[in-house]
């Protein structure tokens, strides 16, 4: 491998591009970047100050992003400085960051800071464009997807692990009991959503690996990625 590489994973939401990236990261030594916390802080950010999506706030929208700062540090995701890892997984926070990553002033912001972050070191990124336009010479890209009732059941196990730890601390959960039905529904809206929207929407690069990982363990898509770039 050259000195600075830069590995793109695409997919659909649920797909395991996170855990799949993080995992190719730290065996081959370069930094994760997980492009969907960084839409995700922005929509914890404009939930946390009322701001929608809609032409009413746009000058709200552009004054948080001027003074927005979104880092990464130690493979957290940092707003302004708070660690904002913890709280940006529930599924209000994931509509959000679906309906701002639509928006040109978000993604203009996180894209050029991505683009910053692979011109400086090696870096491995998931999202949803990052082999299609955040980084469209990458040396290595892959697509990563798995059938919706799938990424539904994996989505289900993750929010109900969440909510059983939340009322084990503190008695009451501050989110309803998910149910597989309403998970799947969300996924397949989040699909549309992220594939119909009309700035760089979710769509697998003609150079890209495709990894259906359907009937697939994480294990076996990491060693596939990694094989690859061995090559």
């Amino acid at each position: 491998m050259s000195n600075v590489i830069c590995i793109a994973v695409d997919g659909p939401s649920g797909a395991g591009k996170s855990t799949v990236a993080k995992a190719v990261g730290a065996a081959l030594g370069v930094e994760y970047i997980d492009t969907g916390a960084m839409y995700r802080a922005v929509g914890y950010g404009m939930v946390q100050r009322g701001i929608g999506v809609g032409e009413e706030d746009r000058e709200k929208l552009e004054a948080f992003l001027q003074d927005a700062e979104i880092d990464f540090r130690q493979g957290k995701v940092h707003l302004n400085g708070e660690d904002v890892s913890g709280k940006i997984r529930t599924p209000e926070i994931s509509k959000m960051a679906s309906d701002c990553s639509a928006l040109a002033a978000v993604r203009a912001k996180l894209v050029a800071a991505q683009r910053e972050m692979g011109r400086k070191k090696s870096v491995i990124m998931d999202g949803r464009d990052i082999g299609t336009n955040v980084f469209p010479d990458a040396k290595y890209k892959f697509f990563l997807t798995a059938s919706a009732e799938e990424r539904a059941r994996r989505r289900l196990l993750e929010l109900e692990a969440k909510y059983e730890a939340e009322v084990a601390a503190k008695g009451a959960a501050s989110m309803e009991k998910p149910e597989f039905e309403q998970v799947l529904a969300d996924m397949k809206q989040r699909d549309y959503n992220d594939s119909h929207r009309a700035l760089n929407p979710l769509t697998k690069a003609e150079d890209a690996v495709e990894i259906d990982s359907t009937h697939m363990n994480i294990g076996q898509v990491i060693d596939f990625i990694l094989d690859r770039v061995a090559e």
